[in-house]
């Protein structure tokens, strides 16, 4: 096919469109126009592009169109199944006539998403706390891990995947961790009697032969930080969902010590070292646990001695054991390489980030936190990922970066910021080109919602009972006849209002951690009369489109908490170069979460519902005009009594329709 002859990319959208029974928008086609273009050049764009839009055809067919080999990297599982098992098939059908050729596709995980034959068969290495030294045999199989356990080994004589998304239902994580290993304690496919088999290896291959292979953050940034290349060689990257990805690189690079973790590493390489190294590593675990005993939750912005000093015994005896471990062969050990390489890994994790603690860089924030179950931990994570994001994203390819929420405060240059990009139009020799484009939205937001700000109430305080904003939040709720999604700043907050409206108003209410998010968000959605409630986590993964999602409540602007260790050392790193550390880290967080908030409530074009937050501050800060340009452009009031009017109608309006 000729050059002249190649078909324009408007022309395969409509096509691609048509296909899904879909209708074209305005905003999809300059979407796809955008992509096409970036592409072409080389260049990299941030789109933001309004739920409703179609974004993903928006860029799988300028990809698809290009021919070069492409990555998709998305932040949740459901998008990723939606590409893989609808879009990606359906586009490359549509699009055959025109292009003539037929894109493969593939998905690609970390190594510890697939079932590990190896493990499945031969079982964990003997050294469990659990004494599971083979699960099937001594799991109880009438105990729950027991079932889970047998239900594995039935699923792989029948997956073809392996892929533990592909289980329904699925498994704890305490089985899965049975049946899988990670990368580092992998002993390798040339090894492994199973190697032939196996079902990550199987993925790696298909990525390798794909045009289009569809990844998920977590993937990308270990591609990015690790230095030996887990993805395949590609021209394109397209990371959807992008506001979620500087959170999920920063999770990649985070390192974590814990007594139960060291102790892991110390049984594991005692039978595969002399007793001299194997007791310098148990000495140095015992007394780490002895100061994990006594550590209180916080920054440690200088390194306490004895902390330093333990550290330092912790990693000079896990190199010891490291350089060991690779000098003896013992035949007497079953399974020796799978042992062997498991005892590798858990010493290398330890001796890793107690290098990196003990180092003292200015670019890492050293925190203890402790949880009520899992006791204490000791943290380290990068001050910011925006420079490694910068070298190791920007280079070499095209980047694409889409999602509904890009534009903070009206422009994408504080996600541009995180991103390691200078504001857009900024020229130089070691800063990536970019362009910001918003394409819009095809909901009319002005018509079909309202945002109430409830600035009669008194401003929330760190702690403390807010009777007040619970008596609002069930006035509210009463006149919408249920049909609530409460988004909570943290969990106690959501069970407190959970609690209090269940003792005033007679329709369910739903709290998160009762059940599975799925089944919560399927009785959610069948029952206009229910409300769910929930924490941050549940704002991202709700799509609830129709009558049982007229109200969104937000009880306040979810500002990081002051004592966050890793968000105030960010802040205070703004401020001493100069910057506003407030705006930039604290106010650009709450904004990314308030819009992706707000952008419950709207998910179809007949929808019609009200956002209300109730928290004075969003009407009466200098702030709040910051926040509120970053959510959809609803119709905004103040008036109490203008919006309790305004559910009663759109509720009565959903009941005269029969829903």
């Amino acid at each position: 096919m000729t050059a002249t002859s190649s078909p324009s990319v408007t022309d395969l959208l409509h096509a691609a469109v048509s296909a899904v029974g879909g209708s074209e928008r305005l905003g999809q086609v300059t979407m796809a126009e955008a992509v096409a273009a970036a592409i072409d050049d080389g260049s990299h764009l941030l789109v933001q592009a309004g739920t409703g839009t179609g974004k993903s055809l928006g860029y799988l067919v300028p990809a698809l169109a290009h021919g070069e080999r492409v990555v998709v990297a998305t932040a949740t599982l459901a998008l990723q199944r939606q590409l893989v098992e609808r879009d990606l098939p359906r586009t490359v059908d549509a699009l055959h006539p025109q292009l003539r050729r037929r894109p493969q596709f593939a998905m690609l995980k970390g190594r510890s998403n697939y079932l590990c034959l190896h493990r499945l068969h031969e079982g964990v290495p003997q050294d469990e706390e659990e004494g599971l030294f083979d699960p099937l045999e001594s799991a109880a199989p009438t105990s729950k891990l027991g079932k889970d356990l047998l239900r594995l080994r039935d699923w792989a004589d029948e997956t073809e995947s392996g892929d533990r998304d592909d289980l329904t239902p699925g498994v704890s994580d305490r089985a899965w961790a049975q049946v899988s290993v990670t990368s580092r304690e992998c002993v390798g496919a040339s090894k492994c009697a199973y190697g032939a088999e196996c079902f990550a290896e199987a993925a790696r291959e298909r990525a390798k032969l794909a045009d289009v292979v569809v990844t998920n953050h977590a993937l990308l940034a270990i591609d990015a930080i690790e230095g030996a290349p887990v993805l395949p060689g590609h021209e394109v990257l397209i990371v959807d969902e992008a506001h979620e990805l500087v959170s999920r690189v920063t999770g990649v690079a985070t390192g974590e010590l814990t007594p139960g973790q060291v102790n892991r590493a110390v049984r594991r390489a005692a039978k595969l070292v002399d007793e001299k190294a194997a007791d310098a590593l148990q000495t140095a675990a015992e007394s780490f646990e002895r100061l994990m005993e006594l550590a209180l939750p916080g920054r440690l912005e200088e390194i306490p001695e004895d902390l330093d000093h333990c550290l330092m015994a912790l990693r000079d005896a896990a190199r010891t054991v490291i350089s060991s471990i690779g000098n003896t062969r013992d035949k007497s050990v079953q399974d020796e390489d799978s042992v062997r390489k498991q005892a590798l890994a858990s010493v290398e994790n330890v001796h890793a980030v107690a290098e990196r603690i003990v180092a003292r860089s200015d670019y890492d924030v050293v925190w203890y936190e402790r949880h009520d179950r899992f006791g204490a931990s000791l943290r380290v994570a990068p001050l910011s990922v925006s420079g490694l994001l910068r070298e190791k994203l920007f280079s070499e390819r095209s980047v694409v970066l889409t999602s509904a929420t890009l534009k903070l405060g009206g422009d994408f240059n504080g996600v541009g910021a995180s991103l390691g990009l200078a504001p857009e139009g900024v020229e130089g020799d070691d800063l990536p080109s970019w362009k910001g484009v918003d394409v819009g939205s095809p909901f009319d937001y002005p018509k079909q919602g309202i945002l109430y700000v409830a600035r009669h109430l008194a401003q929330p305080g760190r702690e403390g009972n807010r009777t007040d904003m619970l008596d609002e939040l069930a006035e509210l709720v009463e006149a919408a006849g249920g049909r609530t999604l409460g988004l909570f700043s943290s969990m106690r907050a959501a069970q407190a209002a959970a609690e209090a409206l269940r003792g005033r108003l007679d329709m369910p209410i739903l709290l998160q951690g009762e059940d599975t998010l799925g089944e919560l968000i399927k009785n959610f959605a069948g029952d206009t009369r229910t409300c769910l409630f929930g924490t941050l986590s549940l704002w991202q993964g709700v799509d609830v489109p129709g009558p049982s999602c007229q109200l969104v409540v937000m009880d306040r602007v979810p500002f990081p908490r002051p004592d966050d260790p890793l968000m105030s050392a960010r802040q205070r790193a703004v401020e001493d170069a100069g910057g506003n550390g407030f705006m930039s880290v604290a106010a650009t967080h709450a904004a990314l979460l308030m819009a992706q908030g707000a952008g419950r409530l709207v998910r179809a074009s007949g929808d019609r519902g009200v956002v209300a937050v109730l928290d004075p501050r969003l009407a009466t800060a200098r702030y709040g005009s910051f926040l509120r340009a970053s959510m959809p452009d609803f119709w905004y009031t103040t008036d109490r009594n203008q919006v309790r009017r305004s559910l009663s109608a759109i509720d009565a309006a959903a009941k005269a329709e029969g829903k």
